[in-house]
């Protein structure tokens, strides 16, 4: 059936292949693989294996559409697990003449593409990868896998906007409706004709022009005919095919008395509607200069004038007139003076009594036949009224017209065109087809030409002026043609000259060619059958060709209002209608524009239509009118409108369409909307059917829009209605709702939390409503660690109305918890035992939880309100600052309500003391607890400063001393108490000091327990310096809270609203990046080529890398503070440096200029653990991972102007402080899109990045902190782990947890420095441990493939007396994505490069200026400090590095690597 959106629609936009020789073609040059002999000369064969390999990669990655998936499924049919990349070829244009699809370049997996003319050398088959892996290259598995889907991550609507509805949507445009609607009630015909006696200003022609109304008077003068009657009653029926339900009174040769007395009760009669005033003027003399009509006297021997301003008074306004007689532009040059002398009297009058009451004059249309001096035509073969002929018979004043001067001889005569079969109503008949598509054409020239304004007054507004002002368009045209130039007010732009016009001479030559035949069938001649016109067929493919242009510049459609007046007619109707979604689908501006033509009463109608055909397109249409405005709740009850999307949603009635899911999420939407804020909507609706079908939907996996809009449907149901939530408790709603807490899609988790925040609030609160609430709000806490911010600020909505609804309770929660805090800072003090391993959430002793002076229990320990109190103080310091805001407004209000109610001075005191004693505490600490890790167990550094703000608090500081340090409008509100101020991050840049810290723990047993410490733990103590701190990253669109307003509960959603304006977005055409053409898509098809060129530039040097020195300066650069991490972008020139602190800075590395510098946000004691690109292989985003448990995604990270928070989230809930600790290490797979988060924890979580929740927590089966993740391409299943006690551990996340741990090698004795598997190459899995030993492994083997001494043992026992035993460690260790190389930076300021054999390539030392302008190449030892950071660029022959106590970074490239690099 119709296909009218796309089947999936929060499914990710994908570039697919646009043939299936994309697959073919793929699989034939994988088939064609050779090794690089460069890199068979750079490896020797071992005793293992043959260490050899393809190598180089293809390049055959396509880069699909940038969206992420709500549901991180591919369409991969093979079954395959996505990789990190994968993809297909493009598909020329040589053969299907269409643009190919873009295609990703192939940047981790497979050996080089070669062309297809080259062939594979002698002793290819012998070359293999590594695990195992060349088998997956050549199975049929993995070439389906390489042309599945590629997802882009963070990049969905809810990214870029975070949820929050735009400013300037139209969803409460109203505009087209006419709100000041008139009708035209009562109509004045004067005839002034007086038969047989010309007036004295008019000279006749001879023959002359003599039929008026048709009729010709002329033959019965002086006779005592009705001729006037006659023609009075003509006009009146050609008025009333116009407008039926007019009121008309025919006015023949009148006197001016009567002139006064009717206009007068015409006004009275008519009130405050509209009268029309048809002045035939042909019998009297023609309009004086100044306007002034002629009538007659009583007796009829006088022209008596009538005055512009006399007639206006007569009949005020609203006024319709019509004046047909010469010289009838003098009346409208002089009307308007008239009027506005009108005014200035009654304005004068009302300043003398401002209570009288004055007529209206401005509201006035006028129509005039002529200009000022001209006369109307008097050409024998036009009647005498041609101006009235056009306004009120159109047709048949068109059809004697054309045959007048249609140059091409034709049988027919003047009287023959009256013989046309049919009537004007029937729009399949001749005569009713011609009226039908004259009304169609008058009005696309009307809406093509006119203002919106003008065109929606005259033509939309009032019946008989639209029909008066249509046949004016004719009027024009055949009047001009005649000598005279009709005017009107308002005036029109010119149409004669129109395209349009075409069309119609068209229309009516067809329909007269054959009009002999239907006249001699008439006549009892052969019988004959209409060939309906092609016009409404013609303009409908018109109409569809500018829907396939896709609305340049969101130009108006010509042919919009005959898509209006098609569909009328069953025949074109659902071509009509389909056309009519497709442009309905191109945003809210088409659909303001279908409204204002006038779309609405159709479209209304039709829902009493029982076509099956049409449901699938009306309700498409319906949900683009309603998420544009949202007013036509009161249209749809008439005549049950409602009825028809409460039958699409029932899951038992089939609706016959291929897409059905998404039309039923269409009617859920319809329903949402029609409850939305309408009571009677709500009432109607109610039953518990209608809930039922939405919990029913739930159940489907494949649409997240259906489940997303049945929770929304739900919602706008119990908004504000008890009878509707009291059927939902029936109906278990609240529950199913609850279930959904985990759903896969991030907005269907917002909906449901929308939809359950209005299930609170039941009027009568008894216990069982309590239970009913408690239980739901027990059961959503979970989503407190969810991943995404939009979810997370939804729940808080939902928690800031529980808290308005239980405040009480809440104030008794918030005010234990400060009793409990206060209690365990004076016994923490008491002891002197300030453990840093207590938490502070919670009493960590033996006493009871009680005062000890004879405080009652806890009554809020294990409620519900405690607990979400605990959880809205965690909340308040969420990584996300409006996820972080919200929770501040919340705690702000109850801290602010318990200060100023019956407790507010015991907590006002216990609020100073709990400031009093953590200063305290945090100044006797010893120097050993200082140098504890704090919540962050890998951030060392916590502030050393004289000033009287608190110092930075160790672990057991709680939450809620946090949350109220960092919470500015709190602080504001408590003015007498002193709480350290909000640590937002500054707009400005600001100077702190920093210091750093030994870490500190307890020994362990066995082993010296420097093996299981980090290899940095005995790096100096710096000296504190000054630091400026960058501008941390907002999310798009954040507006701070200003500090001095009060805190009003409840929260408001903008989710509802944003989530309309996903039907008010195109979804039946690609995407804009999408669009061949496109600048987006253009910048697409640059970056692929630069890419491939990349790519292509950079392979072929792997084996010279191999063999190789890297002893090539490629520049060196000032950081700004010491260097930490480092990460290359792959394909961009761009170098993510993370420092000691929190701050990143992007630096161009081959021009050496820094793009853009900020702040991470990190709280003081902690630091950036991890860097990463995402989404390379289009637009990047920076990952960042920290050592408090906090990733953030940026976005435009190349700009400090333009730089934007995409996501920020808690990865880890339950860091385990240690002195060995190694903070947050994580890993990111971007073809699995998950993110692999670890550290000091037990357990390996999990984060999918499509559905943005844990997935898994994998156990870390060890006692030691996790140093190191790394993760295969191919599979993508398998991930290995190093360990702080030298251990590694190879996991496989299809498992389960239990057991997902699939070998352990444990043949380090010390802390795991790195461990790393190739994205290419030889696919090697390197690790490096403390003590200098370089391990190679397969997974297929239990021991070791090769061991690498990458720091002398004699070099090693130097530098460990030098250092006092923190010397001759392994710092870091570093291996190419595909060359057979890895750098060792060791702590004698020694960078060593060796290739996978364990030949020593060369050594390095960073360099500054003012030292030997060079490299250093060390033999045996060094001045500097030691290596901090070193990293591969992961495909050109680049490495870079800086040392301990250094801001510098040096640049090498390897010699004879920098050739053919200019890709």
């Amino acid at each position: 059936m119709l296909a009218l959106a796309r089947p999936t629609p929060r499914l990710p936009n994908q570039y697919l292949p646009n043939d299936e020789n994309v697959r073919q073609y793929v699989s034939a040059q994988i088939r064609q693989l050779s090794p690089d002999p460069s890199l068979k000369a750079a490896m020797g064969k071992t005793s293992l294996r043959q260490s050899s390999s393809q190598s180089a990669e293809p390049n055959h990655h396509a880069i699909r559409r940038s969206a992420s998936t709500v549901t991180g499924k591919s369409n991969n049919t093979s079954g395959a697990p996505a990789s990190e990349h994968d993809g297909t070829a493009s598909t020329t244009t040589e053969e299907t003449g269409k643009p190919g699809a873009l295609v990703r370049s192939n940047t981790d997996v497979g050996p080089r593409r070669q062309s297809l003319s080259e062939k594979p050398e002698v002793g290819a088959d012998d070359w293999e990868i590594r695990h195992g892996y060349d088998e997956q290259y050549n199975s049929s598995k993995y070439l389906e896998h390489l042309s599945s889907t590629f997802f882009m991550y963070y990049t969905d609507k809810r990214h870029e906007t975070g949820g929050k509805p735009r400013q300037d949507d139209l969803s409460h445009n109203s505009e087209w409706r006419m709100r000041d609607r008139l009708k035209t009630v009562s109509a004045a015909l004067i005839i002034c004709l007086n038969i047989g006696v010309d007036p004295p200003d008019v000279v006749k022609t001879n023959p002359t022009a003599k039929l008026e109304c048709w009729i010709d008077p002329t033959p019965i003068v002086g006779t005592n005919s009705k001729t006037m009657e006659q023609i009075g009653k003509k006009l009146q029926e050609q008025y009333e095919g116009l407008s039926i339900r007019t009121r008309y009174k025919q006015y023949l040769d009148p006197s001016v008395e009567e002139t006064q007395k009717f206009c007068k009760s015409l006004r009275r009669n008519a009130k405050d509607e509209r009268i029309l005033f048809h002045y035939n003027g042909h019998g009297v003399p023609m309009p004086t200069p100044s306007g002034e009509i002629w009538v007659f006297n009583r007796n009829y021997t006088q022209y008596i004038p009538v005055s512009l301003y006399d007639l206006q008074i007569w009949l005020g306004a609203p006024s319709l007139y019509v004046f047909d007689c010469s010289n009838a532009g003098n009346i409208i040059a002089n009307f308007d003076r008239f009027v506005e002398k009108h005014e200035e009297e009654d304005a004068e009058a009302r300043k003398k009594d401002p209570n009288l009451q004055f007529p209206n004059h401005g509201d006035n249309i006028q129509l005039a036949a002529c200009g000022k001096t001209e006369s109307l035509p008097t050409d024998p073969n036009l009647p005498a009224d041609l101006f009235t002929c056009c306004l009120t018979t159109p047709i048949e004043i068109s059809l004697r017209i054309f045959l007048l001067t249609n140059p091409l001889p034709n049988e027919l005569s003047l009287k023959d065109v009256t013989r046309i079969p049919g009537r004007l109503a029937e729009r399949r008949s001749p005569l009713g087809e011609l009226s039908w598509i004259f009304t169609a054409i008058t009005d696309t020239i009307a809406w093509n030409l006119l203002p919106r304004a003008t065109f929606k007054k005259l033509f939309r507004q009032d019946l008989m002026v639209a029909a008066l002002f249509r046949n004016f368009l004719l009027s024009e045209r055949i009047m001009r043609a005649n000598g005279c130039h009709p005017m009107s007010v308002p005036p029109l732009p010119e149409s004669h000259n129109h395209p349009l016009w075409q069309a119609w001479d068209l229309t009516i030559e067809m329909v007269l060619s054959q009009l002999p035949a239907m006249i001699a069938a008439e006549e009892g001649g052969p019988s004959y059958e209409y060939k309906h016109s092609d016009f409404f067929t013609d303009q409908l493919t018109a109409f569809d060709m500018y829907l396939q242009q896709g609305a340049p510049n969101q130009e108006a459609p010509t042919q919009l209002p005959i898509v209006l007046q098609v569909l009328l007619s069953q025949v074109h109707r659902l071509r009509a209608l389909i056309l009519l979604s497709r442009f309905l689908d191109m945003g809210a501006w088409a659909v303001d524009l279908a409204l204002t033509i006038g779309i609405f009463p159709y479209v209304l109608k039709l829902l009493q239509s029982a076509a099956q055909e049409l449901k699938p397109v009306m309700i498409f249409i319906w949900a683009r009118i309603l998420a544009v405005d949202g007013s036509c709740q009161a249209d749809l009850i008439k005549d049950n409108g409602y009825q028809y999307f409460l039958t699409a949603l029932n899951p038992s009635i089939e609706l016959h369409i291929i897409n059905q899911s998404e039309h039923r999420a269409m009617s859920a939407f319809v329903i949402a909307m029609f409850c939305r804020g309408f009571s009677q909507g709500q009432t109607v609706c109610l039953s518990p059917e209608l809930i039922e079908m939405c919990i029913s939907h739930f159940q489907d996996e494949e649409n997240p829009l259906l489940r997303q809009w049945s929770c929304l449907c739900i919602s706008m149901l119990w908004a504000d209605f008890p009878e509707a939530k009291w059927v939902g408790i029936r109906c278990q709603a609240h529950q199913k709702l609850c279930e959904m807490a985990l759903d896969p899609v991030p907005e269907v988790r917002a909906a449901a939390l929308h939809a359950l925040n209005n299930f609170l609030g039941i009027p009568d609160l008894t216990a069982q409503v309590a239970h009913y609430e408690e239980c739901v709000a027990s059961t959503i806490m979970i989503m407190t660690n969810d991943g995404n911010c939009m979810v997370r600020r939804e729940l808080l909505v939902f928690c800031s109305t529980f808290v308005k609804r239980y405040q009480s309770k809440f104030l008794v929660a918030a005010f234990e918890q400060l009793m409990e805090e206060k209690e365990f800072l004076d016994e923490s003090e008491a002891k002197n035992n300030w453990n840093p391993q207590h938490g502070s959430l919670s009493r960590r002793n033996s006493k009871p939880d009680s005062v000890d002076e004879g405080h009652p229990q806890r009554v809020s320990k294990g409620s519900v309100q405690g607990t979400m109190w605990m959880h809205l103080l965690i909340l308040s310091i969420d990584p996300h600052p409006e996820v972080a805001q919200d929770a501040k407004k919340i705690v702000d209000y109850i801290h602010e309500t318990l200060l100023a109610g019956p407790l507010g001075s015991k907590a006002q005191l216990l609020m100073s003391d709990i400031v009093k004693l953590t200063r305290r505490a945090a100044a006797a600490k010893p120097p050993a607890a200082s140098r504890q890790t704090s919540a962050a167990p890998n951030g060392r550094r916590t502030p050393n400063s004289g000033s009287p703000a608190p110092p930075a608090l160790p672990r057991n500081e709680s939450y809620l001393s946090v949350g109220m340090r960092r919470t500015a409008s709190m602080a504001a509100a408590m003015k007498r108490l002193t709480f350290g101020g909000s640590t937002e991050e500054p707009q400005a840049p600001q100077t702190i000091q920093i210091t750093q810290h030994y870490p500190g723990g307890p020994k362990r047993s066995r082993v010296p327990e420097e093996w299981s410490r980090p290899p940095d733990v005995h790096d100096p103590e710096s000296k504190p310096k000054t630091y400026i701190k960058g501008k941390s990253p907002k999310p798009k669109g954040f507006q701070k809270q200003d500090p001095s307003s009060a805190p009003t509960l409840p929260l408001k959603s903008g989710f509802f609203d944003w989530s309309i304006e996903y039907f008010g977005e195109p979804q039946m055409r690609p995407n804009e990046p999408d669009e061949p053409g496109s600048d987006d898509y253009n910048k697409k098809l640059w970056r692929r080529g630069r890419n491939e060129k990349v790519l292509n530039c950079t392979q072929p040097l792997k084996g010279v890398a191999g063999t190789s020195p890297w002893d090539v300066s490629a520049g060196y650069f000032n950081n700004g503070s010491q260097p930490n991490k480092m990460c290359f972008h792959q394909f961009e020139d761009h170098l993510a440096i993370a420092d000691d602190r929190d701050s990143i800075c992007i630096w161009d590395w081959t021009n050496h200029t820094r793009l853009s510098r900020f702040s991470n946000g990190n709280p003081p004691g902690s630091r950036i653990n991890e860097a990463r690109f995402i989404n390379e292989d289009d637009s990047a985003l920076l990952l960042t991972g920290s050592s408090d448990g906090i990733v953030k995604i940026f976005r435009n990270y190349e700009s400090d102007k333009t730089i934007e928070l995409v996501s920020s989230f808690r990865a880890l809930t339950d860091l385990v402080p240690s002195s060995r600790n190694a903070g947050l290490v994580l890993d990111w797979q971007q073809g699995q899109g998950k993110l692999l988060v670890a550290g000091d924890v037990k357990v390996i979580r999990v984060w999918n990045a499509a559905t943005e929740i844990c997935t898994n927590d994998i156990p870390a089966r060890s006692s030691s902190p996790l140093t190191s993740l790394t993760h295969d391409v191919i599979e993508g299943s398998t991930l290995i782990a190093g360990y702080g006690d030298g251990a590694i551990r190879v996991f496989d996340q299809r498992l389960k947890p239990a057991l997902a741990m699939l070998r352990v090698w444990r043949r380090h004795n010390q802390w795991i420095t790195n461990v790393h598997m190739q994205r290419g190459g030889l696919r090697e899995l390197v690790s490096g441990c403390r003590d200098g030993e370089v391990k190679l492994w397969d997974l297929r083997w239990k021991g070791e493939v090769r061991t690498i001494r990458a720091v002398e043992p004699a070099v090693q026992q130097q530098q460990q007396q030098q250092h006092h035993g923190g010397g001759g460690v392994l710092r870091g260790l570093s291996v190419h994505e595909h060359a057979p190389v890895l750098a060792a930076g060791s702590s004698a300021h020694s960078l060593r490069l060796f290739n996978t054999d364990g030949k020593v390539l060369n050594s390095l030392s960073p360099t500054v200026p003012g030292s030997y302008a060079g490299t250093h190449l060390l033999r045996g030892g060094g001045g500097g400090g030691p290596i901090a950071s070193a990293g591969f660029h992961p495909h050109r022959m680049v490495v870079a590095a800086g040392a301990v106590g250094s801001s510098w970074v040096n640049v090498w490239r390897c010699r004879g690597g920098e050739m053919g690099e200019g890709g």
